[in-house]
């Protein structure tokens, strides 16, 4: 026994001996590096021909060194600092409540949010802005335009804007904007309540949790919590979100680092509020991290059902480090890992193809993983749902006019034509007022080039390339000819999607942000299945223990033939 433990102990100092070498030499090539580089800087800095700037030289040469690791370790210089907390940490910040957009070298108002001051002093969606505080727009980048309408909650701002050919001067008082991340909750006409979550920011557990117990009081059938579109945000937030549904002292999520400090088991810590809730969480392949974290560990601890599309698949956690002069950076420090051991991290920045093109990890090397009661799930490329619903993929056409700002030209001229409309939640645009659009749309450019032209084209150049070209030409023109026809009935045969697109633009004239969530419900097919699975609980019973069918989640065999059958 007293030699085995002795054969222990060698072992163990053998490997911190083996560790802290390992270190040490990290530590000297470390140093090395950095005198090399400063010696470098300096001397290109000092000596070369031409006039440079040394803050360009130096962003030039961060930026290099960190584009090599991967997209979400970036540096962050002082100037940036405060977009970087909006956009990372903070949901508030001082100014008028209203978004903006380009169209032809000219700035216009997007959206106004209810009850802030663009909305109070009566800007409105269109108008454009010619001047901010005797300040030309005119030329200006869109952190400039962000720069100029922000400023301390009180202070004021003036506008210069155009409405109807009309010059105006709107003087508005800055308020605290909060940009919530629970963007809506309510009850839905069948007795479902519904949290939508759009980021995780401070305090998104706590707003979570009012959404939560508000709409318990009104005895839901159900809880939808809604993660599409969320790309995530601080991790703790997360573990807390999960604490409301599951119990105390339980596994949530897991990171392992490099470095050992940075390896941490994050646990439940409080009673849960909603134990016993029937629970659905929707996601789609723009949730990612944080939202990944609480709909993998729901699904591995069997508490909800994931409804949706697969997930983006992001499973690396960041932290933050001061530098000099109020600068910091951002690393990836550690991958992190669900209750049942998987990451679903789905792109390999450690490895790259001949091109340098980031590779993805292929389904058919995945792990297998059991949830709690024993279901099989699988590690990478993120959270496979339990109810797959397909997603829907928008026409060229529709994504063409988005792209023109033509749907934000209408969306003006329907608010100018009807002071009002019907409520969101029923609010559908007749044919005829449809069809007044599709006229509106004679002479403007929607034009796009669908992927049959393009193979179009190749086949051309492919052809002209081995002297085929005069054999094939006027079979070539006839297709052609034929494509440009079918395009021109683009707008009727694609009138139900571009419809409710145009529907949403509109809504938000009279209803703001709240009403486009209402109106999209109409539509909501994701939304649809949620409901289906809460209103049917021999389905939702049969899901959590994994009978049947749903034994497997994400089986990698079928996603690889249904991938193969796709392309061919």
């Amino acid at each position: 026994m007293m030699k085995k433990y002795k054969l222990t102990a060698a072992f163990l100092l053998i490997a911190f001996a083996s560790l802290s070498w390992s270190f040490r030499e990290d530590l000297f090539q470390v140093s090395k590096n950095l005198d090399i580089f400063a010696a470098l800087y300096k001397e290109v800095s000092v000596n070369y021909v031409e006039e440079t700037s040394p803050s360009d030289l130096m962003r030039t040469g961060i930026d290099a060194m960190l584009d090599g690791l991967d997209p979400y370790t970036e540096y962050v210089p002082e100037s940036e600092i405060e977009d970087y907390k909006l956009k990372y940490v903070s949901t508030q910040y001082g100014g008028i409540g209203a978004s903006t957009l380009f169209i032809e070298g000219k700035l216009f108002v997007n959206e106004v949010s209810e009850g802030y001051p663009a909305d109070k002093q009566g800007i409105k969606p269109g108008d454009q802005i010619v001047k901010i505080n005797g300040n030309e727009v005119k030329g200006k980048e869109r952190n400039q335009i962000s720069q100029l309408l922000r400023g301390p909650k009180s202070s004021e701002v003036e506008l210069l804007v155009i409405r109807d050919g009309a010059v105006i001067t709107k003087k508005l008082t800055r308020d605290e904007i909060k940009q919530p991340n629970v963007s809506y909750s309510g009850m839905t006409a069948d007795q479902f309540a519904y949290i939508r979550l759009d980021k995780f920011l401070e305090n998104s557990a706590q707003e979570v949790k009012d959404a939560a117990t508000t709409l318990s009081k009104q005895q839901p059938k159900g809880m939808i919590l809604d993660l599409r579109y969320n790309g995530g945000g601080i991790l703790q937030e997360a573990v807390k979100i999960v604490n409301l549904f599951v119990g105390k002292d339980i596994t949530v999520v897991t990171q392992k680092g490099k470095n050992p400090q940075k390896t941490i088991t994050y646990k439940t810590y409080n009673e849960p509020i909603l134990p016993q809730m029937p629970l659905v969480v929707l996601v789609g392949g723009s949730s990612a991290s944080a939202s990944e974290i609480v709909a993998g560990a729901l699904q591995d601890l069997d508490r909800g059902i994931i409804v949706g599309q697969r997930s983006y698949g992001k499973g690396l956690v960041q932290q933050t480090f001061n530098l000099p002069y109020n600068s910091l950076v951002k690393v990836t420090v550690a991958k992190y890992f669900t209750p049942s051991g998987r990451c679903i991290q789905a792109l390999d920045y450690a490895h790259k193809d001949a091109e340098g093109k980031t590779l993805k990890f292929a389904d058919s090397l995945a792990t297998k993983f059991n949830t709690k009661a024993g279901r099989n799930v699988y590690d990478g490329n993120g959270i496979y749902p339990d109810v797959v619903v397909a997603a829907t993929k928008p026409s060229p056409v529709t994504v063409s006019i988005v792209s023109k700002n033509l749907f934000f030209d209408y969306a003006n001229d329907f608010k100018k034509r009807n002071k009002s409309i019907s409520g969101p939640e029923s609010f559908q645009l007749s044919d005829a007022e449809y069809n007044l659009f599709v006229a509106a749309m004679a002479g403007k450019d929607y034009s796009y080039t669908s992927r049959t032209e393009r193979l179009l084209s190749d086949l051309r150049t492919e052809a002209e390339r081995e002297n085929k070209l005069p054999a094939v030409k006027a079979d070539l023109d006839d297709l052609r000819s034929k494509m440009l026809g079918a395009k021109k009935t683009d707008l009727i045969n694609y009138k139900s999607e571009i419809k409710r697109v145009l529907e949403t633009q509109i809504i938000s004239r009279y209803y703001y942000d709240k009403g486009k969530v209402l109106q999209a419900f109409q539509y909501d097919k994701e939304l649809a299945a949620a409901k289906g699975v809460l209103g049917n609980g021999p389905k939702m019973l049969a899901i959590l223990k994994g009978e049947g069918e749903y034994k497997t989640i994400g089986n990698p065999a079928k996603i690889v033939t249904a991938a193969a059958a796709l392309e061919n």
